[in-house]
């Protein structure tokens, strides 16, 4: 009786629905169970599904409804979360869980999105000839998707060395990577969901969403890097001060 117990905890431990992290405990709000997750999950997919269904109806002169920018808006926003998620599953499962989706990711980030869409809802209503700017918002969607590939191939290429949560303590196995996407940008993760996010808002074509977002992105990466970058002074020594010199991070006005 002891061993089929004990077969069915091990099977239960290896289920890949299973989002119990090995490293981080979940800090949020949201309950990390696989029911919470596959529901987010699946509501993740159908918002997708649905901007992309009314981004593509707008473009070929259907009736949608949703606009195309704001369809685009709201789809790169879905398959942000669900990639984050995805990601970490495939690459960090150790580190994976309700958190990765990154949904529970502060009262300033669901408001700055719900002030973009605001913006984006009464220009378009008051002044609608200033959202006619079609090469504005094509600027806007090569950099959400740019950032997109960015972001996602710095969690790849990092695999179990990434986190979303600075860490302050080494681990045994963690390791100094400088190569690939790293070689180029020293914090590509946070250099692409930079340029993800302004360039959601230049879709919208949102003037002072645009630049609400530029500061606030600007002022949490600058201390950011700074906290995470003393920290892996103190892990890798001289190896990172070397990488640090050499690689910049690529995000204006964060050396």
């Amino acid at each position: 009786m002891n061993s089929d117990n004990e077969g069915i905890r091990n099977r239960q431990h290896s289920n890949p629905l299973e989002t119990n992290p090995v490293v981080n405990v979940p800090h949020g709000n949201i309950p990390n169970t696989p029911l919470a997750s596959s529901t987010i999950s699946f509501l993740l997919g159908i918002t997708f599904c649905l901007g992309v269904y009314s981004f593509t109806s707008s473009l070929l002169g259907y009736t949608s409804f949703l606009p195309a920018q704001l369809a685009f808006f709201v789809s790169s926003w879905a398959f942000f979360h669900w990639a984050e998620f995805a990601v970490t599953a495939g690459w960090n499962l150790e580190k994976c869980s309700i958190d990765s989706y990154l949904l529970d990711n502060g009262a300033m980030y669901h408001v700055s999105n719900g002030v973009a869409i605001l913006e984006y809802v009464a220009v378009r209503y008051f002044w609608p000839n200033l959202k006619t700017y079609p090469y504005v918002s094509e600027v806007g969607i090569f950099s959400v998707i740019l950032g997109q590939i960015l972001r996602s191939m710095a969690m790849i290429h990092a695999s179990t060395n990434f986190s979303h949560i600075v860490a302050f303590k080494k681990r045994v196995s963690h390791q100094l990577v400088t190569d690939g996407i790293y070689g180029w940008f020293r914090h590509p993760s946070y250099a692409g969901f930079f340029y993800w996010a302004l360039g959601t808002q230049l879709v919208l074509q949102n003037p002072l969403s645009f630049v609400m977002f530029a500061i606030v992105l600007w002022r949490f990466f600058y201390y950011r890097t700074r906290s995470e970058e003393a920290a892996l002074i103190k892990f890798f020594g001289q190896d990172y001060v070397d990488y640090r010199r050499r690689v910049g991070t690529k995000i204006p006005f964060v050396p």
